[in-house]
């Protein structure tokens, strides 16, 4: 099994017990998860903004328009740092101080190229349509010349990750097990519900 090697920058020194180097692990958080966290400077300005993302291979891709600041700059090759995270669950404990959250947590480090081989912008559409619906690529018109030239696409080669994860119940102290309060795992989840057609379609997936 594949690891990736421990760096200054994805060292997890708090619970790092909860650290994991393996790339399947890294590589299940950010398939299961639709919008990641990109943090970038310009001119010692920092940014933090949420964006789709969708992995092939060990290739993270991200895309928007010609004119977005972020796009720029990570176009540029500035340095960036990327999140995704997933909440499991809330930790609710008898004591303030040991309430907690359960998570899986990517971070990637490195810096973006833009995609500008046509036929990888074009493949990366179509990974992008698949991990909305499997087969959607083929079901909906794709983008048009014009919509093409006016979307960049980044490219960020996996070489630096690490994931992060926390599970189980509350880690209480012995002396507050007997306090009158209830202290477990809240569940939380992300789902698809009932899909809601809009008023021109005709029919809804299965």
């Amino acid at each position: 099994m594949s690891s990736f090697a421990t760096t200054p920058l994805t060292r997890v020194r708090r619970a790092a017990e909860r650290a994991d180097y393996q790339q399947a692990t890294v590589e299940a958080i950010l398939d299961a998860g639709w919008v990641c966290q990109v943090a970038f400077s310009v001119d010692g300005q920092p940014h933090c903004l949420p964006t789709a993302h969708w992995r092939v291979g060990d290739t993270l891709y991200i895309h928007g328009s010609n004119g977005s600041r972020m796009m720029r700059a990570l176009a540029e090759g500035t340095p960036a740092c990327v999140n995704v995270t997933l909440l499991d669950g809330l930790v609710l404990a008898r004591s303030a101080f040991n309430h907690s959250m359960n998570y899986r947590s990517a971070m990637l480090y490195g810096s973006f190229r833009k995609v500008e081989d046509a036929a990888e912008k074009w493949a990366s559409f179509e990974a992008f349509m698949d991990k909305v619906e499997a087969g959607r690529r083929a079901l909906v018109r794709m983008p048009d010349a014009n919509e093409f030239a006016a979307t960049s696409v980044l490219a960020l080669t996996i070489r630096e990750a690490v994931a992060k994860q926390r599970s189980g119940p509350p880690e209480d102290d012995v002396a507050d097990l007997g306090l009158p309060v209830w202290a477990g795992v809240w569940p939380l989840e992300t789902r698809f519900g009932t899909p809601i057609p809009d008023p021109a379609t005709a029919s809804c997936p299965a």
